[in-house]
Parts: structure tokens; C-alpha cells; sequence
């Protein structure tokens, strides 16, 4: 008998995240099609409506997409009428992205459908182990996120304020 490497996809935990990140992706791409949005574009509206004006950089890293992709999706979510490109606040020569009227409608509708679609995937699981998975899963995307997601010393960032869902 050869002696080869074994891997049991049903313990293999890249496996079983990609599992349900594909799942929670399927479904929602079912909810976004009638809007012809993509999930990376939710991502995009998502982060705006909890954070107002950002820059097209702080949006990539804030929605793990590339800087390039980001471009190209801003310029459809404008296209669309989502959202806009205004100058900084902070810096004249900025450009900041910001969700418009439409846009901010659209996430108004949009966000109860993710939050049920959360809700069902936790079922069954405690407060405390679910509060443990979302440490968890944090630690591991800072374990192998490219150099560029830990910041200019690779330091471990400051843990994101916990929310509430609700």
C-alpha cells in the first residue's frame, strides 16, 4: 500500500468557510440580480452606508477588492446612479465616494434581506460561540491577508468595534 497524503474535506476549514461563504454568496446574488448588482458592488454600498464618504482606496481595503476593481466598480455604481465621486473634505485633491438618494434607498431595502439571511445561516448558534467564530474568522483573514491589509508596520490592527446586529 502507498502512503499518500490524506485530506477529509468535511474537517478541512478552508473548505467548510468557502462552503458557506459560497452558500451565503448564491443567495445572496439572488436578491441582488433584480438590481443588477454584483456582491462586490453590495460590499461597495454596504461600507457607505455605514461610513458615509470614503475614499476609493479606504473602500478597497475596507471590502478586501482590489484597488483597480474598485475604480471600474465605483464608475458603474455611478453610471447607476448609486453613487457619486465629491471632493474630500480633508484634502482638496481627494475624491471621496458617497452613496446618493437612490443608492442609499436601494441599501435601506437591501440591508434587512442580509440581516435575515445572517439570522438564518447562525440559527442555532450561541451568542458566545458566534461572537467567537467573528474573532475567529478576523484572526485568520489577519494571518493571511496580503502585506498591504496589516498596514505599513504588519502589525495586528486594532480589533473593529463590535456592533450589534439589529
Amino acid at each position: 500500500m502507498i502512503d499518500r497524503p490524506h485530506l477529509d474535506l468535511s474537517e478541512y476549514l478552508p473548505y467548510l468557510i468557502n462552503r458557506v461563504g459560497s452558500a451565503l454568496v448564491e443567495r445572496m446574488q439572488e436578491e441582488l440580480a433584480p438590481h443588477d448588482l454584483s456582491i462586490a458592488m453590495w460590499r461597495v454600498l454596504a461600507v457607505l452606508s455605514d461610513t458615509d464618504k470614503q475614499r476609493q482606496i479606504d473602500l478597497a481595503e475596507m471590502t478586501a477588492i482590489d484597488v483597480s476593481t474598485m475604480s471600474r466598480l465605483v464608475s458603474r455604481l455611478i453610471k447607476m446612479g448609486l453613487v457619486s465621486r465629491v471632493r474630500s473634505d480633508a484634502n482638496n485633491r481627494e475624491v471621496s465616494v458617497e452613496l446618493t438618494t437612490k443608492g442609499r434607498a436601494l441599501v435601506n431595502r437591501l440591508i434587512p434581506v442580509a440581516r435575515k439571511m445572517e439570522r438564518a445561516a447562525v440559527a442555532g448558534l450561541s451568542a458566545s460561540d458566534l461572537a467567537t467564530t467573528r474573532d475567529c474568522l478576523r484572526q485568520m483573514y489577519f494571518n493571511i491577508a496580503p502585506q498591504h491589509d496589516k498596514g505599513a508596520t504588519g502589525q495586528k490592527p486594532a480589533p473593529a468595534p463590535s456592533r450589534k446586529a439589529g
